[in-house]
């Protein structure tokens, strides 16, 4: 996927300097630059542990395994990303 071509209209462009806001475009798409990745890989491992492998065991499984992603895990995953980390 690309960026939205939207985003890169001269237009925005302007508008954002004119507000001195700082902006960059990042790769269309890098699971390296996204902190929601470390997130699914950490529910599905989960979900294969509990081999939830039908409809029923996968409704039984996913709340506890939701339950397993704490607020620090979210506060890593964004500095591993190139993120600020979040206060």
């Amino acid at each position: 996927m690309d960026n939205l071509a939207a985003h890169k209209a001269e237009r925005v462009r302007a508008a954002l300097d004119a507000a001195g806001i700082a902006y960059r475009y990042l790769p269309a798409y890098s699971p390296d630059l996204n902190p929601i990745e470390p997130c699914w890989s950490k529910l599905k491992g989960r979900l294969r542990t509990e081999a939830a492998r039908s409809l029923d065991k996968l409704e039984a499984a996913l709340g506890p395994a939701l339950a397993t992603i704490t607020a620090e895990d979210a506060r890593g995953w964004f500095p591993l990303a190139g993120y600020p980390a979040p206060n």
